[in-house]
């Protein structure tokens, strides 16, 4: 994870930017913000807080790299950090005009110079990118003039009080970001983005259109892509392959697979094969779809690399091994293959569970 704290910060500039398509404009700011300590420690918060998970991008181009406009801002700025305030007015004009979807709100755009950031245990500066679309209300309490008693020794006081709403920024709650690293500049540059908001594929204007992103090809890409391509051969290959695989037979080679995540650092694959799956003709099915799975996504799955920590919790809310029973019923699969049988008889199929203790 990017370690950072208010010192990092050198230089903040804030923009309004509205939507394109409603013609809402955008305003620009001529000079950086002047912050005290207390805004700074307030801002690294806001703007941390919501990047917990190591997963990266590059900034991407269909054609070039250099004709990717963030890309070319940051790099500029990486260049001559005094360019900060011409750069990051071009980037506002830039996120205006990715602005054009009708769901995108208006809101604020910060744009932050970092300096001597770590990243996996390198030194190096970083370009923010952090927008602010939804306000909320809070309440300002007012008082008029206090008349204190007249009474020796009463130390209450008389006032009238008064509340006022206002509509602001909750620190708690970014809505979008963009960490761009000055690393791997070749690539792209590192980046690391969220976007808490819009999740319609229409409305993903923040990583598709503005930032133009495609994931970094580094452990949590390999093994999140080794979970999801094995669940998808699991649950839509495999039963059509071989007409006696049942539902535990898949909900037992999900948590198989899932237990090897969890307790290795290093992804191998014929040590998964053999350990996982097991059977020949089945180990030769899964290779086979693995290989189509790269050909049909454009994408390349190392043999060997090492594990993600993170990609492997993220996976593994998915990899829920459950058994629905028409409306009635729902089995939950965590261990042992041996200890559940499939059958049926006179009144209709059943399931056969064995268990030591119930709780």
């Amino acid at each position: 994870m990017p370690l950072f704290d208010s010192n990092n910060i050198q230089s903040v500039v804030l923009h309004r930017v509205g939507n394109k398509a409603t013609e809402e404009g955008f305003v620009l700011s001529q000079k950086p913000l002047q912050l005290t300590e207390q805004l700074q420690d307030l801002l690294i918060r806001y703007f941390l807080t919501p990047f917990k998970v190591e997963e990266y991008y590059h900034l991407a181009d269909d054609e070039n790299i250099e004709f990717n406009e963030v890309y070319r801002r940051c790099a500029n700025i990486f260049a001559d950090p005094d360019a900060l305030m011409e750069e990051s007015q071009l980037l506002a004009r830039h996120l205006y005009n990715a602005s054009t979807h009708a769901n995108i709100k208006g809101g604020e755009l910060f744009v932050v110079y970092f300096h001597d950031c770590q990243l996996g245990g390198e030194v190096m500066d970083a370009v923010g990118l952090f927008k602010s679309e939804n306000k909320e209300s809070f309440m300002k309490v007012q008082h008029g003039n206090e008349e204190w008693s007249a009474q020796a020794g009463d130390e209450s006081a008389m006032a009238d009080y008064h509340l006022e709403v206002h509509q602001g920024i909750n620190p708690a709650k970014l809505d979008k970001g963009a960490i761009i690293f000055n690393s791997e500049a070749e690539k792209g540059f590192i980046v690391s983005a969220i976007d808490a908001t819009n999740r319609s594929t229409d409305a993903a204007y923040w990583k598709d259109t503005f930032l133009h992103l495609r994931q970094r090809e580094d452990e949590y890409y390999n093994t999140n892509t080794e979970m999801q391509a094995y669940k998808k051969f699991v649950t839509d290959a495999l039963p059509q392959q071989f007409e006696d695989v049942s539902r535990a037979d898949q909900a037992d080679m999900l948590n198989r697979c899932s237990n090897y995540f969890k307790q290795n650092d290093n992804f191998d694959l014929q040590t998964f094969a053999e350990e996982v799956i097991a059977q020949p003709e089945v180990i030769d099915s899964f290779k086979e779809y693995r290989e189509q799975y790269q050909q049909e996504n454009d994408i390349q799955m190392p043999e060997s690399y090492d594990i993600s920590d993170d990609a492997v919790k993220k996976q593994s809310r998915a990899y829920k091994s459950v058994i629905k029973l028409d409306r009635n019923f729902h089995i939950y699969v965590h261990g042992d293959r041996q200890l559940i049988e499939q059958g049926e008889d006179e009144r209709g199929k059943f399931y056969k569970v064995y268990y030591n203790e119930e709780s």
